[in-house]
């Protein structure tokens, strides 16, 4: 089968590596079934061409597309360009996407829509998820409960929904947790590849990077470990199922 485009944004080589590993796990990948570039480290080819993949996987990192360009700094503003320069083909071709927290950010500002902080950041833990009646139809989310636990944490979200869009996924704290563009074009503000292990990782790496208080570290790796979070993982399972 073709290969799957994994593209990650994470500048610490622990949490890249982590989550690229979550990613192999949970879409049941080997990773010659993938083209792994860390954009933080790596540029796109000047001839990738995303419809050459059954599929494009974009990971989460720390920085928002709604940070103000002047005071943005220069890795992640290259990483975001990069990304972005790919949504036209995505979009307009109906190519399959999966963006997963960053992700939502990218596709959302690409198709016009507001990503801001003005409301529904998400503090660092497990929120509820609620399929919505278009979702109950999703391919990606067949047999998955009407209501489950997912993992967050981000500062910026969506406003609206963007044109176009089919909302799949609710949360009380954040409406927009999961929504499709056209057909093949997904996107989730939470983090589908993350398990306790992973996400505790994560937040002893991300302390001090505005997300949460870092004397609350020890309290919110506990609380990973003690939340029953499985489901989102079979998002990224029946994603790659479909494409591959």
């Amino acid at each position: 089968m073709k290969q799957f485009l994994i593209l990650q944004l994470r500048p610490e080589t622990e949490a890249a590596d982590g989550e690229y590993v979550a990613f192999l796990q949970k879409c049941g990948l080997t990773p010659d079934q993938t083209h792994r570039l860390r954009l933080d480290q790596q540029t796109l080819p000047s001839d990738l061409n995303p419809a050459d993949y059954a599929g494009v996987i974009v990971g989460g990192g720390p920085g928002c597309v709604s940070d103000d360009h002047a005071n943005k700094p220069e890795t992640e503003a290259r990483i975001e360009a990069q990304i972005l320069s790919l949504m036209p083909a995505i979009t307009d071709q109906d190519l399959p996407f999966m963006g997963c927290c960053y992700g939502i950010g990218i596709l959302g500002h690409h198709l016009g829509a507001e990503v801001s902080k003005r409301r529904y950041g998400e503090a660092v833990g497990a929120v509820t998820c609620m399929t919505t009646q278009a979702g109950m139809q999703d391919p990606l989310l067949r047999d998955l409960p009407r209501t489950f636990d997912a993992f967050v944490g981000h500062k910026e979200a969506l406003q609206h929904l963007p044109q176009g869009c089919t909302h799949l996924l609710s949360a009380e704290s954040c409406p927009f947790q999961m929504i499709r563009y056209g057909e093949n074009v997904y996107a989730t503000q939470f983090h589908p590849e993350a398990d306790a292990k992973e996400f505790a990782t994560r937040i002893g790496i991300y302390k001090h990077r505005g997300y949460f208080p870092p004397d609350q570290a020890d309290r919110l790796i506990e609380m990973c470990h003690a939340s029953d979070v499985h489901w989102p993982e079979n998002i990224l399972r029946y994603f790659v199922e479909r494409y591959g």
